[in-house]
């Protein structure tokens, strides 16, 4: 009975030294008798008890790792403080293990020389423009660098650039004297602006006076024109009712008559405005004058 009960507890044993559970984005490493022997994987896995042993367990999730900062000199030789963050992820277990001594340890550091390497490619004020490609160039310098490794960066992100003091009041007087300056330009662009609505504003203003002058002018020539053609349309019109009245006997009696009483009143105002006697004779007498009229309008009649 007692023999019984030893060799289950040592079945269990065996199965429980045999029989492996690898959880999920993990990998265990496998040594037997002090060697790699293989990489297991998630899932349920078989090992031999008591001469395998597990060496390392790593994750292959992805991992972020904070980068400490330090100080870093650019081009132009200003001293900046800058720190980060990387994120990474084991592609090779076997390299990770095998590889290297402590992986997290060694890409934090190669984050470090690589970011002071490549800011100081750059002067200070590209520091913060090209903030993108500085964190790209990044990542791909410490990705051929650790390839032996086995790790792969993903992404490497600056979290602060911090310059000396006296390098950031000077950043602040520039900024404030760049404000200005744009305030004065959107100012004189302003004035300009209302300069020109303004010019605009009399141009059009005497244009459309001229127009106005224009019109007025068209419209009282009209006028003008409609009034003469109106005077001479009368005009004819009194002619054309004095001829056909002159055509007749009656008509030419009241000419004679019309004609003599103006003859008379024409030689009654020479007479006031003259010291000279006027005393009619043959070629002045009224009825000469009258008779003259008269032979006219005969022979004008026959005419027609």
């Amino acid at each position: 009975m007692a023999i019984s009960v030893c060799l289950f507890i040592l079945v269990l044993l065996i199965l429980k030294g045999g029989v492996k559970f690898v959880p999920q984005n993990r990998a265990w490493l496998i040594e037997r008798f002090g060697k790699y022997q293989s990489t297991k994987e998630a899932g349920l896995n078989f090992i031999i008890p008591f001469i395998d042993s597990v060496a390392a367990d790593r994750s292959l999730k992805e991992q972020a790792q904070d980068v400490p900062s330090q100080s870093v000199i650019t081009k132009d030789n200003i001293s900046l403080a800058v720190d980060g963050v990387l994120y990474f992820r084991v592609l090779d277990p076997y390299k990770a293990t095998y590889g290297i001594d402590d992986y997290n340890f060694a890409v934090t550091q190669l984050a470090k020389t690589t970011m002071r390497s490549e800011l100081g490619k750059l002067e200070l004020d590209r520091t913060f423009e090209e903030r993108n490609q500085l964190n790209s160039n990044i990542v791909t310098s410490i990705n051929q660098a650790a390839e032996p490794w086995g790790i792969q960066v993903l992404r490497y992100e600056i979290k602060d650039i911090v310059p000396p003091n006296s390098i950031m009041e000077s950043m602040e007087a520039q900024m404030k004297a760049e404000r200005v300056k744009r305030a004065k330009i959107l100012e004189s662009e302003g004035d300009r602006q209302a300069a020109i609505n303004v010019a605009e504003g009399k141009k059009q203003a005497r244009v459309l006076a001229a127009e106005a002058d224009k019109s007025e002018q068209v419209l009282s020539a009209e006028g003008e024109a409609k009034a003469i053609l109106s005077v001479a349309q009368a005009q004819a019109k009194a002619l054309q009712l004095v001829g056909e009245a002159a055509d007749t006997t009656p008509g030419q009696k009241a000419i004679q008559l019309d004609l003599a009483t103006k003859a008379i009143g024409a030689k009654k105002a020479i007479a006031k405005e003259s010291s000279v006697i006027l005393l009619p004779d043959s070629n002045t007498d009224t009825a000469n004058i009258v008779a003259s009229a008269m032979t006219i309008i005969n022979t004008l009649n026959k005419k027609d």
